[in-house]
């Protein structure tokens, strides 16, 4: 096995997806000599894109891939194969536009939806990609969706993701490494160390950690799927305007398939450690919480669902104080909004209480900490215990500046949704 090589996302993601076949069957033919023509240089092209691609020679691969597109405008297909150029070619605008293309004329293809989201990443838009990972759930491997929303800012919506994916019978080793990824993305090392530990001797998995630390801190948004797919970005504008679909109009790609409900891990399609990726390079965009109480291998060796903490549980009234129940502490303050309405979701105790935040400033960045107060401490004691016996994470804390939230009107009511 070679150390160096890091668990990516699944195959799915990469340029050269064996499920990809383009052919004439892509290109809607209506018989004329033209249309005919058309088809068949489609189709010739494709094939040069397809071969410079499988050479690593994506920006070679791109005229090729552009001309496909313009032979055959309305095929699925040429599209994602120009997308699958453009991301090769490092040139993630392009790409971005034309997975959103294939969305437009596919809209259940799950691996277009995926590279969408990478491509939204590479191009600084978390949020965007968020929302495709989201309206994409049902088509995406769990453990490609998992590692993909923890790149997209969201390491700790990942964890939750994985760890239950991991605990499955089918979990393979792509899933618990992503799992392990996730982890240390979310600033959880001792646990991403043990986690990766039990598909790696110790040695390896002290390795690993490292590479992981050591690529903690990219330069620029792109830096981590350039790394991923084992190329250099480039200044890009977006794909030319000439190869913009005529006929369809512009489409939220985050509302193009339903949001489904979270689905369980499907088996992986022969997990390896080594990708045969170059060295990747992970941002540290973590969630900093507390540690979990149990040990990782205990976790993962469970079968049985949490089940949240009967409402009674928790205390129904609590008492003025200065302590806080801390939720966790989040990059931006749109992705602490998407973990407290999680959070809210799944613990009923929280439906009415007033999320606090707080912005703070550390040597490994500024985050947003997100907390409920202020609380007697027993009170607040008693509530994070609760959350804990349902599956959450949480610690009490002195009060520390907290404030009503942002996105929540002074006044309002708060349920949760």
């Amino acid at each position: 096995m070679k150390t160096r090589a890091i668990v990516s996302l699944g195959a799915s993601v990469l340029l050269l997806g064996g499920a990809l076949a383009v052919g004439v069957q892509g290109v809607a033919v209506a018989g004329s000599h033209s249309q005919s023509g058309d088809a068949r240089k489609a189709a010739a092209e494709a094939a040069k894109a397809r071969a410079l691609l499988a050479r690593g020679k994506g920006a070679d691969a791109v005229k090729h891939a552009e001309r496909a597109a313009l032979a055959a405008p309305d095929s699925a297909e040429f599209r994602m194969l120009l997308g699958q150029s453009y991301l090769k070619a490092g040139r993630f605008g392009s790409a971005r536009d034309a997975f959103g293309d294939t969305l437009t004329l596919d809209a259940g293809n799950g691996k277009a939806a995926l590279n969408l989201a990478l491509a939204q990443i590479a191009t600084g838009d978390w949020a965007a990609a968020r929302g495709t990972l989201s309206a994409h759930a049902d088509s995406i491997p769990v453990s490609d969706r998992g590692l993909a929303i923890a790149l997209a800012g969201d390491p700790a919506a990942a964890v939750d993701l994985l760890a239950s994916a991991a605990r499955a019978d089918t979990a393979g080793t792509k899933t618990r490494q992503n799992l392990a990824l996730s982890l240390a993305l979310a600033g959880r090392w001792t646990e991403a160390r043990a986690v990766a530990g039990l598909d790696l001797s110790p040695a390896d998995a002290d390795k690993r950690i490292v590479a992981w630390g050591a690529f903690a801190r990219p330069k620029a948004a792109s830096d981590q799927v350039a790394a991923l797919l084992g190329v250099t970005a480039v200044a890009d504008k977006g794909r030319p305007a000439a190869l913009a679909l005529k006929a369809a109009a512009p489409v939220d790609v985050a509302r193009a398939a339903p949001a489904p409900a979270e689905v369980a891990a499907a088996p992986d399609a022969a997990p390896s450690l080594d990708t045969g990726v170059p060295t990747v390079r992970f941002a540290a965009r973590q969630e900093v919480v507390q540690p979990l109480a149990a040990k990782p291998e205990a976790a993962l060796a469970s079968k049985t669902p949490v089940r949240a903490a009967p409402v009674e549980d928790a205390p129904r009234a609590f008492a003025s104080g200065k302590f806080y129940v801390q939720l966790g502490a989040f990059d931006t303050v749109a992705v602490a909004r998407d973990a407290w309405q999680r959070a809210a979701r799944r613990f009923p105790t929280f439906s009415g209480q007033r999320p606090q935040g707080v912005t703070v400033k550390t040597g490994a960045g500024s985050f947003y900490r997100l907390s409920l107060g202020g609380y007697a401490r027993g009170d607040a004691v008693k509530l994070c215990a609760s959350y804990r016996a349902a599956g959450g994470r949480c610690f009490v804390r002195a009060g520390a500046g907290d404030q009503l939230a942002t996105w929540v009107k002074p006044g309002a009511e708060l349920a949760s949704r």
